[in-house]
């Protein structure tokens, strides 16, 4: 009669651990974030700005290599799913396979960045070398 306590114990235990697993996997990749300057941008959990390249327009990545190292690419866990609206944010959200075989976040089809000289809450490179920073609308 002892087994049944210990074996409805791990049951739950295991029923915890899979819903905080199914809630990891599912987790909100990006947020909109009020920026003083720049309204509410698109950014990552840790507030760090997203970015596009006017360059990666039809959906192929073209930042690789020491472009990457400036511009490091929004990067999809693997396993992960990708939830294809995130509330508060316009646009469609998927992923792509860049070169290098990882899959990395995109809106509307456009590969995501964000910029290696950002803080959290900063855009210091809107309109540099056609980079922009994601306006939520």
């Amino acid at each position: 009669m002892r087994l049944v306590p210990v074996v409805l114990a791990a049951a739950l235990a295991l029923a915890a651990t899979l819903v905080a697993a199914a809630r990891a996997d599912t987790m909100a990749p990006v947020l909109a974030l009020k920026q003083k300057q720049f309204g509410t941008v698109l950014a990552t959990p840790k507030h760090l700005a997203l970015y596009t390249w006017n360059r990666e327009r039809d959906f192929k990545v073209r930042c690789t290599g020491s472009c990457a190292k400036q511009w490091p690419p929004l990067l999809v866990a693997k396993g992960a799913r990708v939830p294809m609206h995130v509330a508060g944010v316009m646009g469609d959200l998927g992923s792509v396979v860049r070169p290098d075989g990882a899959r990395q976040l995109t809106l509307d089809r456009r590969p995501l960045y964000t910029y290696s000289g950002d803080g959290p809450g900063e855009v210091k490179c809107n309109g540099v070398d056609g980079w922009f920073v994601v306006r939520v609308h």
